[in-house]
């Protein structure tokens, strides 16, 4: 009976020392898969030239106003979005880097605050995929969210946009948004 204690607990042990394990080697991964800190920073410089009022439509045919202001002393980039799919309200994007990565908050109409790192920037940063990392307002990741974005720089005043929505599990892709400078 104190043998089979025993080797339960030195099991219990290995288990648990093997999943610290696994979650660091998880963690280094996924670290070493992220953009340079170098090319995140020419991505967050594209964000900053965008300043000014934009216009456009989802491919569903809602119309969006958005306008981007860098704010904070040059180290974020609000976006702000009147999109006409929710009337009366404002959404909030906020970007900036942390720690030599890309990083994305968006305030939604959903009521929370998924962040999300740009986990893919092509080499002249005309393409950022951000996933998510975490988020406020959401009890569980499996709460409806927005989970991932592609934004493509198609040129100096084009920007189109397309947002993954994540709940129960699974993922679903919401239209593409078509931006052009007004100014």
């Amino acid at each position: 009976m104190k043998q089979n204690i025993a080797l339960c607990v030195v099991l219990a042990t290995v288990a648990a020392l093997a999943g610290e394990l696994t979650a660091d080697v998880d963690s280094a991964a996924s670290k070493a898969t992220l953009p340079s800190p170098e090319r995140a920073r020419v991505a967050f410089e594209r964000y900053k030239s965008l300043a000014g009022d934009w216009s456009g439509a989802s491919s569903e045919g809602w119309k969006d106003q958005v306008r981007y202001e860098t704010i904070a002393r040059q180290s974020v980039v609000m976006q702000t979005s009147l999109f006409e799919a929710h009337p009366g309200e404002t959404m909030v994007t906020m970007i900036h880097l942390h720690e030599g990565q890309l990083m994305l908050t968006h305030y939604c109409v959903a009521g929370n605050q998924p962040r999300l790192v740009a986990s893919a920037i092509n080499a002249d940063a005309s393409e950022i995929t951000f996933t998510y990392k975490d988020g406020t307002g959401l009890a569980t990741r499996d709460e409806g969210h927005m989970d991932k974005a592609v934004i493509r720089f198609s040129a100096d005043d084009v920007i189109t946009s397309r947002w993954t929505w994540y709940q129960d599990g699974q993922e679903s892709w919401m239209e593409e948004i078509r931006l052009e400078r007004e100014d």
